[in-house]
């Protein structure tokens, strides 16, 4: 099975690489040096294989929903990534990390969040292995998901609140990568996307591509056929969506669609839209597109999910778009409250409101009913009852 890699430096074409302060420069390089030769090893494989099933719950379910199938006039598949243990795609990457970082030898582990996932499945991994762990989260991001903060309060992780800029995700990861500058020798920072200085982008893509590799199975078993037509997922930094696209790449019959949070419009000024708004630049340590001004000031970005409002995209979406191997779509919030509503209701699945970003695009698509779609349902929404409450009475 071909794999989808950067070259030696960390670039998909003109993206990525690893833009980092010298205080760094001994982790990241050693980082490059050895993750490949670890993650490769026999026991490596075999210790994050074991807990992927038995912790994790994996395989997750490909979930053919006859009731999206029969409004949408094509055959919806929904990839369960909500029934992971910790709600998300994310302990998929944090496992994989973990196990890294014990076997370079550090002590303790630091993460940043945004939605909270990513730190729960951090917290939720360190206590497995018995880490020391702290978890940068943006002020307003702490606010809008008490739930997850309550979660890796009670899994042992410090949760540290950054309160600069817009006190969301990209203010959380300035912290954490501040952090790491003053205590380099014993801590590993685990990124929880496909962004960052190599070699993160390649290693989280490689940790979730578990997802596209267990859809290939699980289609064959139920459609005769490993290769949908398409496959849709939400795109904040872009962790699901590599995960979900990794083994489709190039096949000559899969289309790829990327949702990304057009927030209260992609014009409005109000949104989280990079590809469609972003200009190349460099953010957290590669080189993307990120919204910015003329003078290369990142704009805030907003989406009403926590997971999406990032101003830049992992280096390997960049690439994918500029060379027209993926599609790029946005979905606004009242769009994604919708489509989280009508999963609810019809399916009995209450979805991440990231994940209803990737739901709401199905009423985009010009689908056949010989189309085979699958969604990558990427989180729950048990972190967003706060959000969905206000809307009980206008939905």
């Amino acid at each position: 099975m071909k794999e989808f890699n950067p070259n030696e430096q960390g670039y998909y074409g003109e993206y990525g690489g690893a833009f980092i302060p010298e205080m760094l420069y001994k982790n990241v390089s050693d980082l490059q040096e050895r993750y490949l030769e670890i993650i490769q090893t026999e026991d490596f494989q075999q210790e994050l294989n074991q807990l992927l099933k038995d912790y994790v719950g994996r395989p997750t379910p490909l979930f053919y929903s006859a009731n999206l199938s029969a409004k949408y006039k094509a055959k919806i598949y929904l990839k369960r990534e909500d029934l992971n243990h910790t709600g998300a795609h994310k302990i998929n990457n944090t496992i994989g990390q973990v196990l890294l970082a014990k076997r370079l030898g550090k002590k303790r582990i630091i993460a940043e969040t945004g939605a909270g996932q990513h730190g729960v499945a951090t917290a939720t991994t360190c206590a497995l292995l018995n880490l020391e762990c702290t978890v940068f989260m943006g002020a307003h991001d702490i606010e809008r998901q008490k739930p997850n903060v309550e979660r890796m309060r009670m899994l042992g992780a410090k949760v540290v609140a950054a309160e600069s800029g817009s006190k969301t995700l990209k203010d959380a990861t300035n912290e954490a990568i501040r952090e790491w500058i003053n205590n380099p020798q014993e801590t590993y920072y685990v990124i929880g996307s496909v962004v960052g200085p190599h070699p993160y982008p390649d290693m989280v893509a490689k940790f979730q591509s578990i997802i596209s590799k267990e859809i290939k199975v699980q289609l064959e078993e139920q459609e005769g056929t490993p290769n949908p037509d398409y496959v849709v997922a939400c795109v904040g930094g872009g962790s699901n969506a590599m995960g979900a696209f990794y083994h489709f790449i190039d096949n000559g019959h899969t289309n790829l669609i990327a949702v990304e949070a057009a927030g209260k419009g992609v014009n409005t000024g109000q949104t989280a839209a990079t590809i469609a708004l972003g200009k190349q630049g460099i953010i957290h340590g590669s080189k993307t597109y990120l919204i910015q001004t003329e003078d290369g000031q990142i704009i805030e970005p907003y989406s009403i999910s926590a997971g999406l409002d990032y101003p830049g995209i992992g280096p390997a979406h960049a690439y994918l778009s500029d060379m027209g191997k993926i599609t790029v779509g946005s979905i606004t919030d009242d769009e994604a409250i919708k489509a989280a509503f009508e999963l609810t209701r019809i399916d009995g699945i209450i979805p991440a409101l990231e994940s209803a970003h990737a739901l709401a695009y199905l009423n985009k698509m010009n689908l056949k009913e010989s189309d085979i779609v699958v969604v990558n349902l990427s989180g729950r929404g048990d972190k967003d009852m706060i959000t969905y409450s206000k809307y009980f009475n206008h939905e």
